[in-house]
C-alpha cells in the first residue's frame, strides 16, 4: 500500500483515553501533533478513544478538553467543536466499526473465535508451562458452520479476529528510524470486536483515521509492536497507509518508563501546583530533541548561558522545531530542569501577571471558596485561617515519625499501610461517599483503627494532627495532589529507612 503523496492535505490527530487524569504523555504527544499540522498548514484533530468501557471514566473527558486547552493545543475538529469527519467519540461510531468488520470476514480477513474465558487462560498457562510466548493458538481459525452453529447453540459468544497470515512478515516505514520489519510468527491474531460488541482499539484506530483522513500518526514508541496489525488491517481493506512517526517515550532519571510511582504524571497536578501552561509546554518542547540547541561555539561567542537555549514559545517552537532532529533515546523527564524552568517563567512575568497568576491557581476564588467553609467553625480570628490551612498551599509536607507515627503500631507497619492507603486513594473516586467506605473496608480488612487510619492518612496531607475535616481537605485539595503527597512521604521514608541500615 501506499503512503499519503506530498499533496495531501495534512491532517494529525490525538486519541486520548477517557480513563483518568490527563497523562503529560497524552500533552507531549498532543504537542508534536500540534506542531506538526501548525506547521504545513493542516488540521489538528482530538479524538476520544472511549471503547474501553471498564476503565471509562465520566468525567475524564472535560479534564482532557480543560488541559489541553489550558497548555493552549486548540483543536481544529473535534467532539465539543465539531467538523466534516465526525462523531469523534468511538462510543458513538461503534455501528460504523460493525460495518467495517463484516466486511472483513466477508473477504476472510477476519474469523468469529467462540472461546469461553476458561479456555482461553487453559490456553494461555499451556504455553507459560512449555516456555512459549502466550498468545491466541488460532483453534478457531476454519469453522465450519456446524461448529458455529453448536457454540452458538450453547449461549456462547463470540469475539471477531484478525487472521494473520500463517508465513511470511509486514514492513512498514517509520518516518524516525526506516523499515520496519515483523516477522508473522510475532503477530497475534488480535481481537477487533469484542463480545460486548465495542472494538478494540486497533480496530478502531485504523478505521478512523482512515475515514477522518489521517495523514500521519504521531504517537509513543510504544505503539510500533502493534503497527504490524494496523498494517494488515489497512491491507485487508485495500486503503492506503497513513505515514508512521512512533516518538520515544518520556523516561525518568533511572531511563526506565515515565510512571505516577515516580514522577506525577496528572497535568492537573501541574496545573492545580502552580507550573505555568507556557513553562510545561517549553520542557516538553524540549523532549526529544526536536529544538535546536545552541552551539559551544555560539555560547561563547554570544556570551550565551547554556541553558539559554532552552527558553523558547510555542510559536518559535512552531518556527523551529525540526522532527528529524529527534532523538530515538528517551527523553529524561526530570521534574528538577521543569522546575528551574517554570522559575524562569514567573521571574519573567510583571508584577501585575504574577499576581494575576497567583489569584488564578494557588490564591483563585474557588479554591478559596472551598477551603472556607472547612475552618470557619474552627477559628476564631481571620489570622487563624492560615494556621489551619497552610497545607492546602505548600509543595511539600513532611511530618516527622512523632506525627505520623500510631502508638500501637511499628514504623515498618505503618509506612506499610500508608502504601496500602495510596492503592486505595489511587483506585477511588474522590467524593466522601467513594473515600469513607474505601478507607474503612481497607482499616477492617488489615485490622487498623478507624482512629489510626484516618489519623495517618490526616498526617501525610496536613503534616499535623489536627486539622479540618480530612476527607472533605482531601477532596479540596485534589486527587492528582494529593496521590503526589502521599508518594513523596513515602519515597522520603524510604530514603530514610535506607540511611538507617
Amino acid at each position: 500500500m501506499t503512503t499519503p503523496t506530498n499533496s495531501a492535505p495534512i491532517r494529525v490527530r490525538i486519541a486520548p483515553s477517557p480513563t483518568g487524569d490527563p497523562h503529560v504523555g497524552t500533552a507531549y504527544i498532543g504537542l508534536l501533533n500540534f506542531i506538526y499540522a501548525r506547521q504545513r498548514g493542516g488540521q489538528f484533530v482530538l479524538r476520544i478513544e472511549d471503547t474501553d468501557r471498564t476503565r471509562f471514566v465520566a468525567s475524564s473527558e472535560q479534564m482532557i478538553f480543560d488541559s489541553l486547552r489550558w497548555l493552549g493545543l486548540n483543536w481544529d475538529e473535534g467532539p465539543d467543536v465539531g467538523g466534516a469527519y465526525g462523531p469523534y467519540r468511538q462510543s458513538e461510531r461503534t455501528e460504523i466499526y460493525r460495518e467495517h468488520v463484516e466486511m472483513l470476514l466477508a473477504s476472510g480477513h477476519a474469523y468469529r473465535s467462540y472461546e469461553t474465558p476458561e479456555e482461553l487462560d487453559a490456553m494461555r498457562k499451556s504455553q507459560l508451562a512449555a516456555k512459549l510466548p502466550p498468545r491466541y493458538n488460532g483453534a478457531h481459525r476454519e469453522l465450519t458452520p456446524a461448529q458455529i452453529a453448536a457454540f452458538e447453540a450453547e449461549g456462547r459468544v463470540s469475539v471477531v479476529r484478525l487472521k494473520v497470515p500463517v508465513e511470511g512478515e509486514t514492513s512498514f516505514r517509520d518516518e524516525l528510524r526506516g523499515t520496519v520489519t515483523f516477522s508473522h510468527n510475532n503477530v497475534d491474531d488480535q481481537v477487533l470486536l469484542k463480545s460486548d460488541g465495542f472494538p478494540t482499539y486497533h480496530l478502531a484506530n485504523v478505521v478512523d483515521d482512515h475515514l477522518m483522513r489521517i495523514t500521519d500518526v504521531i504517537r509513543a514508541e510504544e505503539w510500533i509492536s502493534s503497527t504490524p496489525k494496523h498494517v494488515l488491517l489497512y491491507n485487508a481493506f485495500g486503503w492506503d497507509l497513513p505515514r508512521f512517526w512512533h516518538m520515544p517515550l518520556l523516561r525518568n532519571l533511572d531511563k526506565s518508563k515515565i510512571s505516577k510511582r515516580k514522577n506525577p504524571v496528572s497535568v492537573i497536578y501541574y496545573r492545580e501546583s502552580g507550573y505555568l501552561p507556557q513553562a510545561l509546554l517549553n520542557f516538553l518542547g524540549l523532549m526529544g530533541g526536536g529544538m535546536a540547541q545552541p552551539t559551544a561555539e555560539e555560547i561563547v561567542s554570544k556570551g550565551l548561558n547554556v541553558k539559554d537555549g532552552d527558553i523558547f514559545s510555542l510559536a518559535k517552537m512552531i518556527e523551529s522545531f525540526d522532527f528529524k532532529r529527534i532523538s530515538l533515546g528517551g527523553p529524561v523527564f526530570d521534574l528538577t530542569k521543569l522546575k528551574w524552568m517554570n522559575g524562569e517563567y514567573l521571574r519573567a512575568l510583571s508584577p501585575e501577571n504574577f499576581f494575576a497568576a497567583l489569584r488564578e491557581t494557588i490564591f483563585s476564588d474557588e479554591y478559596l471558596s472551598r477551603i472556607a467553609p472547612l475552618v470557619q467553625t474552627r477559628i476564631e480570628t481571620l489570622a487563624q485561617f492560615g494556621d489551619m490551612t497552610d497545607f492546602f498551599f505548600k509543595d511539600d509536607v513532611m511530618p516527622p515519625p512523632e506525627v505520623f507515627l500510631p502508638k500501637k503500631h511499628t514504623l515498618e507497619e505503618t509506612l506499610a499501610f500508608a502504601a496500602e492507603q495510596l492503592t486505595v486513594l489511587e483506585a477511588t473516586s474522590f467524593t466522601t461517599e467513594e473515600l469513607e467506605p474505601a478507607l474503612k473496608k481497607l482499616g477492617v480488612e488489615k485490622e487498623w483503627s478507624v482512629k489510626d487510619n484516618f489519623m495517618l492518612l490526616r498526617a501525610i496531607l496536613t503534616g499535623k494532627t489536627a486539622s479540618p475535616p480530612l476527607l472533605e481537605s482531601l477532596i479540596v485539595f485534589g486527587k492528582a495532589r494529593s496521590l503526589d503527597r502521599m508518594r513523596r512521604f513515602l519515597d522520603t521514608q524510604k530514603k530514610l529507612a535506607n540511611q538507617r541500615k
